[in-house]
């Protein structure tokens, strides 16, 4: 079983892995939680990879799904502090325009709310 982390924010759920590698079946599993964790309550998703130093490129299709299913729902999802052994796969797995990146947590934290004002704005035109 996967071992994650949940800290619950105001508009946003902070998901920390505390596992050195994600396999695909992690990956699924990881989805599966989030999914319970969003018919629950529906809030963006900042996924903190900082423990994960090595990560299979059959994740990055789960993680894209992810991306698909929170944007259609109106939520942000970023993933942050990313190592050096796993930013390339994640890079190159991908649209680098697709999914959202940050160094820090507190700068994906930054882009969830960026992107709830403009969603708001969007809502209000």
């Amino acid at each position: 079983m996967i071992k994650v982390k949940i800290d619950t924010k105001e508009i946003f759920h902070v998901i920390s892995l505390n596992e050195t590698e994600l396999t695909a079946n992690m990956s699924e599993e990881l989805a599966q939680i989030i999914a319970k964790l969003q018919k629950e309550d529906e809030r963006s998703l900042v996924i903190d990879l900082k423990n994960v130093v090595k990560i299979a490129p059959e994740v990055i299709p789960v993680f894209m799904t992810l991306h698909n299913t929170t944007y259609q729902s109106r939520k942000s999802l970023v993933f942050c502090e990313l190592q050096s052994g796993v930013k390339p796969i994640m890079v190159e797995g991908n649209d680098p325009e697709l999914l959202n990146f940050t160094p820090t947590e507190s700068e994906a934290w930054d882009i969830v709310q960026m992107e709830e004002i403009e969603r708001e704005l969007d809502f209000e035109n």
